[in-house]
């Protein structure tokens, strides 16, 4: 990255970019991948499946896109972290269309994620992160992620986030989260990292 990039809050037209920039980057998602193994209908459902996610996400938490979208990032606010019954409702039919026959694999995903989701505190929820992968390997999922850290900061309440992509884990311990718990989905489903930000790591960069 050869420029200082430049982030702010996606609003309602920024979401056939914000989807376009997601649906590329999780293209290789282990998750994404194990729930729909066949890459080409992985290609063609994976943009509905981030409306569904930005239409959730959008009214819960914040939205960040940098410039031209080379990355995007959806975070849920404190008490947001799990979907709520209307949303479940609401999105129980298109999720239905975008994974068919897939669909017990898509739930079970979900049911462990929240049920891994940190009890008992607030915090905030980095949902998903994305980068285009012309713009991968060069710093702006990094630069992303400090940005939402920053907004979220004047809460002073931790962040948590959770990834099944290994390589990722060491990006996320240098921005100061930590593995506070490592999990496996059920029936043969994906591996997962468990990542939580205390405050104390609020501090300056």
């Amino acid at each position: 990255m050869n420029e200082q990039p430049t982030f702010e809050a996606a609003i309602r037209s920024d979401q056939s970019d914000v989807v376009q920039t997601l649906a590329l980057a999780f293209q290789d998602d282990p998750a994404l991948s194990w729930i729909m193994p066949d890459p080409e209908r992985r290609k063609a459902r994976l943009p509905r499946l981030f409306e569904i996610l930005f239409n959730s996400d959008f009214p819960n938490g914040m939205i960040l896109k940098s410039t031209r979208y080379e990355t995007c990032s959806l975070w849920r606010a404190p008490g947001r972290a799990d979907t709520g019954l209307w949303e479940l409702v609401r999105s129980a039919v298109p999720m239905l269309q975008v994974f068919g026959s897939a669909i017990g694999k898509g739930i079970a995903i979900s049911n462990a994620l929240d049920a891994h989701h940190p009890k008992g505190f607030p915090f905030w929820y980095l949902h998903f992160v994305g980068v285009r992968p012309d713009f991968q390997g060069k710093g702006w999922g990094g630069s992303i992620i400090r940005e939402g850290l920053k907004r979220a900061a004047g809460e002073g309440l931790p962040a948590y986030l959770e990834t099944a992509t290994p390589q990722n884990v060491p990006l996320y311990l240098r921005l100061g989260f930590e593995i506070v718990e490592e999990w496996d989905v059920p029936d043969g489903g994906p591996h997962f990292w468990s990542m939580l930000r205390p405050v104390s790591a609020n501090g300056p960069d």
